[in-house]
């Protein structure tokens, strides 16, 4: 954890641990929610070919992304299945921040340099760069005020991004957005920050996550879906104009030849405790018919809602439930995938 953090003034109910902000939710009615995203890491890659580098490795096209636009991409191994899964940001030529997973950092950076020996590129984890999400009803107007910036510059559509000096503003939903920079640079705004909205546990940023269907993965689920399977391709995560990239048959031949089968679902579940991501799902006569991707506290006592890739034939006719037998109760997505994914091509 940077020592960055350690100069938060948390409230008594709250407390720090090296990869989140815990404790109950803050006042869900409050206009503006911030907390630490100590779960992710950026991996930092430059140099003369980062682009046609990356461009050969990850499944979104590298040419929708600017400093003004990020992508969600996944880095796949040659079967199609996804080993990481990133959202790109360009703070400038030449330079990516590939940020993911803080506990799947380091494989995710062994099996980039698998590749980029051959490209005139370095790929490395950079400590210096820390995060901060910002949601609520006031987030673009406490956050314009931070930045000392007027509100109507901030970008307003998932994906957009702003390049400040020193600090890269990207937009994750309505009134949610991501702030990436290093330390030094952050610090001065954080401390602005606490003065005029409150502190939240990362549970209450990763229900928003949950929420909007926005696909995770972590170390217990890598290598275990296909792109498609986590919704990826409604975030523009997946290219299917740009050219080979690794596991780029196996995803387009599923995308025009196949049939999904199995689709990433939102559900609610009462349990006793967070179902981790990767926990099997089964139904009364048969085991194995999905995982969870990931699952957060709702704020509500022994209440989650999670997001979970679940065989479509069992999700639409039987009971789902997770290992201690409780039932998923399955609810909408903010958005609707295209039909002819599951339509059988033959």
């Amino acid at each position: 954890m940077h020592s960055l953090w350690h100069t938060l003034t948390l409230p008594a109910q709250l407390s720090i641990e090296e990869n989140a902000i815990v404790g109950p939710f803050s006042d869900p009615s409050s206009d503006c929610l911030f907390t630490p995203l100590l779960h992710q890491q950026v991996i930092r890659v430059e140099g003369k070919d980062a682009f046609s580098f990356l461009q050969g490795q990850l499944s979104c096209d590298l040419r929708d992304i600017s400093t003004g636009m990020t992508r969600l991409g996944s880095h796949c191994n040659i079967k199609g299945h996804m080993m990481s899964l990133f959202r790109v940001i360009q703070p400038e030529e030449s330079i990516f921040w590939l940020r993911g997973s803080q506990d799947l950092s380091e494989k995710a950076l062994a099996q980039l340099k698998k590749y980029i020996i051959f490209s005139k590129a370095t790929a490395e984890i950079d400590n210096d760069l820390v995060g901060l999400g910002i949601q609520g009803k006031a987030a673009a107007s406490r956050l314009s005020q931070v930045l000392d910036l007027s509100e109507d510059s901030l970008p307003t559509q998932p994906g957009q991004a702003l390049r400040l000096k020193q600090i890269s503003c990207v937009c994750v939903g309505e009134q949610r957005y991501e702030l990436w920079a290093e330390a030094t640079a952050l610090e001065p705004l954080l401390a602005k920050l606490q003065q005029t909205a409150a502190i939240m546990p990362l549970q209450q940023w990763l229900l928003s996550d949950i929420q909007a269907g926005i696909p995770d993965l972590r170390q217990e689920t890598s290598e275990a879906f296909i792109p498609q399977m986590t919704n990826l391709q409604e975030f523009e995560g997946i290219s299917f104009r740009k050219g080979c990239y690794t596991g780029q048959e196996i995803i387009t031949r599923l995308q025009h030849r196949g049939q999904l089968k199995r689709p990433m679902y939102r559900a609610r579940v009462q349990s006793n405790s967070l179902p981790l991501p990767g926990t099997p799902l089964h139904c009364e006569d048969k085991d194995g018919i999905g995982q969870v991707v990931l699952a957060a506290e709702t704020g509500r006592a022994g209440e989650f809602e999670l997001l979970a890739v679940i065989l479509k034939a069992r999700a639409e006719t039987d009971t789902i439930m997770l290992p201690d037998q409780n039932p998923l109760q399955l609810l909408e997505l903010p958005y609707s995938l295209d039909a002819r994914l599951f339509e059988s091509k033959r």
